[in-house]
Order: structure tokens, then sequence, then C-alpha cells
């Protein structure tokens, strides 16, 4: 199989992989609202937690993790470490852009993880570190997720990863792309913190 094949093939795996939008799937199946219409309208573990329901929330966070971990685990089994960089690019690109909601899902911080934990596990010890500590003192998790991916590249390379953090760099760069209407909340004082309901 050529290169490029592989390089194709690795990309729309972790794409598919990645637009499973587990966040809505799961608060339809228990019953919920339609996530997408309350709180800030994501898809995402944090606003399927405004729901009210923790058990959503986690089982959303899991499952947006897990994909990301799949997707590269799975590539890097059949076409090495190099063909999982673009699968979890790919996996990234999916959750946020995913084709089954007309390109509209969430803003990949739990895919981050996953792919983290798949292609580099100290550099996701690094990133939940940081976001815990950023969290419990702020009690925003967008601020948590912004500061938590932006050392993380850093990490990365300390720890002699570079190919991981070049491409943790590209995805960081999306993440706060994602995040921009949480910047502009998080500077005029209206972002909603952890917990808060809809």
């Amino acid at each position: 199989m050529s290169p490029m094949l592989i390089i194709a093939l690795a990309f729309v795996f972790g794409y598919l992989l990645g637009s499973i939008p587990f966040g809505l799937l799961i608060t339809k199946a228990a019953g919920g609202p339609d996530v997408r219409s309350i709180g800030s309208g994501n898809i995402g573990a944090t606003n399927v937690l405004r729901t009210g329901n923790k058990a959503l929330a986690a089982a959303t966070l899991l499952c947006d993790i897990f994909k990301g971990t799949v997707a590269v685990l799975i590539v890097m089994y059949f076409y090495g470490y190099e063909a999982a960089l673009i699968a979890g690019l790919g996996a990234f690109i999916g959750h946020v852009f995913p084709v089954w909601l007309k390109f509209k899902g969430g803003k990949g911080v739990a895919t981050y993880i996953g792919l983290l934990i798949g292609l580099a596990w100290p550099g996701a010890l690094i990133f939940i570190g940081l976001w815990l500590v950023v969290a419990y003192f702020s009690r925003y998790s967008s601020l948590a997720a912004l500061i938590a991916s932006a050392l993380t590249p850093v990490g990365l390379l300390g720890l002699g990863e570079p190919n991981a953090a070049a491409l943790f760099f590209l995805l960081t760069i999306l993440l706060w792309i994602m995040h921009r209407a949480n910047i502009s909340r998080l500077l005029n004082g209206g972002e909603g913190k952890i917990g808060a309901k809809g």
C-alpha cells in the first residue's frame, strides 16, 4: 500500500471515529434534552453537565476521550506511529466538524486528551494535571483547557516527543479557535462556571 493511501485511510478512519457525537447520542438515549439547546449549545461533556446529570456528563467525557485513543491505537497497530498522528488529526477534526451534525461539533478537549493517551500518555498527565489545577482555582472549564493545551506541546518537547509536540501545537491552535466565544466571555465576565446549569 502506498504511503499516500495509508495517510488518506488513516485520516478518514480517524475522522469517522472522531465525528461520533456521543454527547448528543447519550443525552437523547437517556431521555434528556437536546444538549445543543442548552448552555453553550456545545455537544461536549461540560455542556452536558449543565443538564444537571453528572453521570451523563461523565459518560460523554469518557466516550469522547475513548474515541480519540481508539482511533490512534488501531492505526498505530497496523501502520505505525506516523500514520497514527494523521489519524489523530482526523479524529480531532471529526469531533469539531462532524459531517453528521452539519459540521457543528464539540470543542475538542476530551478528544485532545484521548489522543494524548494513545500517542504520548505522559503528555496526558501533564494536560490533566494542569487542567485540574486551573479548574479548581478558577471554576472555568474553558480557561483550564486553554491553559493546559497551550502548555502541553511544550511539555511534549521536554519529553522528547517532537512529532507529537508538532501535532498538538496544531491541535491547540484549533482548540483555541473553537473556544473563541469562550475567550470573549472570559474577558467580559460572562463565562459559565463548572457545574452551573444551562
